[in-house]
Order: structure tokens, then sequence, then C-alpha cells
């Protein structure tokens, strides 16, 4: 019998209403704006009418360092959630919105997989309902209103050499990421250096993900930072008078997105920053709201736990006020082979020693989360090719470290597959065990804060800065800047800034590039390696199979 899939699961779904989501929640039609039958906003108004509510237990699903074999992070995410929802707990999930730009490069979708997805499927992993577009077009006019004062005479005398304000868009095209812009005379403008960061990677992006409300939201915008004078001074966004109009294109994104699981659970989809260039963490007011409508929320960070849920702990928690309960890490047993040296092709056969082998790259992830002061529990996602030797090889690893591990059938069996782990997830959420706390303080310096991930979280010895870097970091402190957290952008596919340093390695340097201030999101991006905030598309990218099928049905996501 063929295997089925993703898309072809997602289509044979028996979806529910959006407004009877919406009612198992507590939320009235009159409170949701249906966009369609399957997907609605929640309307601001009641998400400020259940400030007063106390907060449910908060999940964090985070993962090891990725791999071509595939983790399943979102499948997991999703699976949990039913799996709480089947034991008879009040649960939801919350997670990001798909970027074009992966989808149509090398994931083909992101809404989980086999029968743990968010539904519509097919929307969700492409225009959804539009907040993407929202961002980019709220990104773009102010850089075209930069460039507008700029050839209007320059009343701020904005040094044109020092505009910071890259324009974006939701795709990855890597001839865009250094261009020369307002070419071809008089009558388009100064020509300057300039570039192109994917959506996920703007500012604007982070800020709607960490606004409590369009209040905050205007005002984060307003302090922008966009460029800077020759005596080096800066020039906000709301010099350029500009944070109104993009409040008003970001009004109806603002909002999140609420759909269902195939099992019809509620989810929140909402926000989208990838966590190798951005923080990558769904939006606070999903995750506040969700806290007070469920007794469980279930997250997701990107990536890694070292970049995905260090943010989430370090800035997302930091700024919002969040401590998450429980942390579930999530492995496979392709991924710790891979890790032991494993071939892709050769991932099929057993392999214990190389189980074994790759395990350093799970238990440092567990070292990390623990870091913070949170129980961490290992959810294995399986595989059918995996053995019960390879499985049992995991789990002994796991245990040896003072944690537990368990095995996942949700892609299979959906809820029916991780009964196992809601439980153990709701014991270590109930008891009381988590005593969160970043693990730097905001009156750290910034440079000694980008250490402190460098070393207590990637274990390198050093971070290469020249002085510069150096120099600039300590003029943001001396400007007020000094408190934020920082940001680090790096590769996802290893704990150094090498993506081919696999395991858990140790003895490396991470050198950074290039720092930049995001003072409406409330952070400093750290630049490290050969990282890009504007992809490529790889050799054979996923769009060459997405089509529309002779039925006028999508064929190619997956």
């Amino acid at each position: 019998m063929s295997v089925k899939s993703d898309i072809e699961i997602a289509r044979e779904a028996t979806k529910k209403p959006i407004q009877e989501i919406g009612a198992r929640l507590g939320i009235s039609s009159d409170d949701l704006v249906p966009y369609g039958h399957d997907k609605a906003k929640v309307s601001a108004e009641f998400i400020a009418a259940q400030s007063g509510k106390d907060n449910g237990k908060l999940i964090l699903v985070t993962a090891i360092n990725p791999t071509p074999a595939g983790e399943g992070k979102t499948t997991t995410t999703v699976g949990l959630g039913d799996g709480l929802n089947a034991i008879g707990k009040n649960a939801m999930i919350c997670i990001r919105e798909a970027s074009l730009g992966p989808c149509f490069g090398m994931k083909g979708g992101a809404a989980g997989g086999g029968y743990a997805q968010v539904v519509p499927m097919e929307d969700m992993n492409l225009h959804f309902t539009g907040d993407f577009h929202a961002i980019t077009s709220a990104h773009n006019l102010l850089s075209a209103m930069i460039d507008n004062h700029i050839y209007w005479g320059n009343s701020l005398e904005i040094d044109t050499r020092r505009v910071v304000w890259r324009r974006v868009m939701d795709m990855n095209d890597r001839a865009l990421r250094d261009i020369v812009t307002s070419l071809g005379g008089v009558p388009n403008g100064f020509p300057r250096q300039a570039g192109f960061d994917i959506t996920v990677a703007s500012e604007v992006m982070a800020i709607l993900c960490l606004a409590r409300d369009l209040e905050d939201l205007q005002e984060r915008l307003g302090r922008i930072i966009v460029a800077y004078r020759r005596d080096r001074s800066p020039v906000y966004c709301r010099d350029i008078k500009a944070d109104g109009a993009m409040t008003v294109l970001l009004k109806d994104a603002m909002q999140p997105n609420l759909v269902q699981t195939l099992e019809n659970n509620p989810a929140f989809v909402h926000g989208g920053p990838f966590a190798n260039i951005a923080h990558g963490c769904n939006s606070v007011v999903a995750t506040t709201t969700a806290l007070k409508l469920a007794d469980y929320v279930v997250t997701e960070a990107g990536f890694g736990a070292d970049l995905g849920a260090e943010k989430f702990m370090n800035i997302k928690c930091r700024q919002a006020g969040l401590a998450p309960d429980a942390v579930v890490i999530v492995a496979t047993i392709r991924a710790m082979k891979m890790n032991g040296g494993v071939k892709k092709e050769d991932l099929g056969q057993e392999n214990v020693k190389a189980v074994q082998d790759g395990c350093a790259n799970l238990g440092r992830h567990i070292e990390n989360v623990k870091s913070f002061g949170v129980p961490a529990v290992v959810a294995i996602n399986h595989f059918v090719t995996d053995t019960d030797a390879e499985v049992q090889t995991c789990k002994d690893y796991v245990t040896s470290l003072g944690s537990e591990a368990v095995l996942c059938q949700h892609w299979a069996h959906g809820s029916k597959g991780t009964e196992e782990l809601a439980q153990r997830v709701v014991a270590i959420a109930d008891s009381g065990m988590s005593q969160f706390q970043p693990i730097y303080p905001n009156d750290m310096g910034l440079f000694q804060k980008i250490e402190t991930v460098a070393k207590r979280i990637y274990r390198a010895d050093e971070v290469i800065a020249d002085k510069k870097i150096r120099d600039q970091l300590r003029d943001w402190e001396k400007a007020g800047f000094g408190d934020l957290p920082v940001c680090m952008a790096k590769t996802q596919y290893s704990f150094s800034t090498d993506p081919n340093l696999r395991g858990a390695p140790t003895g490396h340097s991470v050198p950074v590039r290039e720092v930049r201030l995001s003072a409406g999101a409330g952070f400093i991006v750290a630049i490290c390696g050969e990282i890009m905030t504007m992809p490529g598309l790889p050799r054979v990218p996923s769009a060459e199979a997405i089509m529309l099928n002779d039925q006028g049905d999508i064929d190619g996501l997956f």
C-alpha cells in the first residue's frame, strides 16, 4: 500500500467551521474575522478582554540541530497538542507562519506532516491571510519614504552613505543581496549601495512578533533606526513620519490567525521570523492570548535549541514576561546516525554505534535547556526504519543525563502516537519544577552577552570581532542600548559557524562579521560566520515540482 503524502492527507481532512473552533475557546463569532470557512483572525477587542485571566502552562518544543534527514519539530508540536487534547486536557498550539522562500526553496511546506498537521495546509504554506505581504509592504513603504525624503531636500541631513534600512521580499533571491539603487539620472534620486533581506529577517517582522498591541506596535516602529547623519546621530522611523502609515498596513496582520489541526483542535499560526537570522518565535500576542484560553499551550521555536530555544528564553520570555514550564527536544534516530557519520543514503540500515556516537549533539541541547532552569523531555520522532535497538540506545543515553526520552509515532497515528509524551509533559509542567532564568542579565555588556551565548550555548573558546565591531557595541551602550539582549545570526546546522561541523564540537571560534541594532524590536543582531539574511535557492528548488494538476489542485507541497 502506498504511503499518502502530507498534502493528500490534508486534503482529506474533515474540517469544522472556524466558528466552532473559536467557540471551544470561548471566542464568539462576533470576535472572529473569517478568511473563508476554515481560518479567521481574532479581534483585538477580544484579546484585550482576556488580560485579567490566569495563564495556563507553557510548553516549548525545540530540537537538535537540523539535518537533511529531517527532525519534524512542527509535526511534533502539532502531535503533542493533539495528544494533550486526546488525554482530556484543554490545550492549543502556537506556531509560526510559513515563508514562501523556503516553501519554494527546500522545505516545500511548514504546517507539520502526516497525521499531525495544521489545516488548511495549502493556504498556510502560500498566501494564508496576507500577514507576510502586509509586513513586506510596511517595510518597503519605509524604504520608499526614506529615499523620497532624501530626494525632496533631505531636511533631516541623512548621510546617504549611512542608510541602514534595506528592502525585503518574501522569496529566496541571492541576486538581490547587494544592489545599487536610483540609477538613471536626477529624476530617480541619488544612487547608493543597498540590498534586500528576506521578509522574515525584517525588523518589522520581529516587532510584530514582540509587540503587545497596536499602540506598542506603532511605538516600536517609530524607534527603528533607519540611517545616520554625518555626525553619526541616528535618524528614526518616526522622524521620517512613516510609523503611522506602517501601523495602518499592519493593523490586521497584528491579529493572530485561528486555524485547526487534523483532529480539529485549535491552533494560532502567527508571525514567522527565522531562528538563524532573527529571533525565531511566533508572536507574543498569539502566545499570551493562548495562555488565557487554554490550560496547556504548546509552542515551537525555530531550528535547534542553540538558536530558537536560546532566543525564546533570552529574548521573547524576557520581553514578554513569560516562563516555560517544560521543554520538549525533538530528535530522530536518523539524525543521530547522521551526526554519528552515516551518509543519508545509508540511514535505513541499523547502526547502533552511529546512534551512540551521534547522541552527543542531543546531549548538548539537553544540557543547554537545563541551564535555563527548565526541565526537558526528549521526543524521539519515529521513522519506520528505526530499530528497537537503536531507539533503546537513544533512550538509555538520555536517561544517563537525568532526563527521559519518549518514542512518538504521531506522523503515522496522530494523537494516539503522542499520548505517552502528553502524559509526561503534563506531569512535568504541573510539578512546578521549572525555575526559569535567562543566562545573562540585562546590565551585562553587549560583547559579554555575545560571548556568554557563544561559550555557554555553542561551547566556543572565543568570539572573534574586530575593533570596528567592538567600538560599535560600546557606542550603542553609551547611547542607552546596553541593556538589550543579543540575537545571534548563524548557521542552524552546527553549534559552530561551520555548517559541516556536526555533533557537539568544542574548541572552535565564533567570528562576528557585522552587528545591527534593532532598536524597535529591542535587540542587537550579531551576524556570525557566513550566514546570509537573504537566502538563495538550492540547485533543484522545490518550486520545480509545485504546480496545479489536471483537477486544479496544488501538487508538490509536502
